[in-house]
């Protein structure tokens, strides 16, 4: 009994550090959260090249991390080159130390 102890304490650790947060929704009439999806359209469009423009974020969640920082999920409406309207997913890593980071 005294060896399975600290395995199970151990497999607990491990499960509660890689275990994702729960999702908390943003809110969307938050001047920083247009912001972001702003910055985040600007962003792609640097890389991308796709002359995508932004019109407003629709919806998201983010995901606090106390070491990194948080963890956005956007969803971005936007136009794209032939004046239509779509939705995009935006992934933004806000870390800690002021930094910020797009996956799209």
């Amino acid at each position: 009994m005294r060896r399975v102890l600290p395995f199970v304490v151990c497999f607990i650790a491990i499960y509660l550090i890689t275990t994702p947060t729960t999702a908390i929704p943003v809110d969307i009439d938050n001047p920083s959260i247009q912001g972001l999806g702003r910055w985040a359209v600007k962003e792609h469009v640097k890389q991308a090249n796709d002359g995508i423009k932004f019109n407003k974020v629709v919806s998201g969640d983010k995901y606090p991390d106390i070491e990194l920082g948080t963890h956005y999920d956007l969803i971005i409406d936007a136009l794209n080159s032939d004046g239509k309207n779509g939705k995009y997913e935006a992934d933004k890593m806000a870390l800690a130390n002021g930094q910020a980071g797009v996956n799209n």
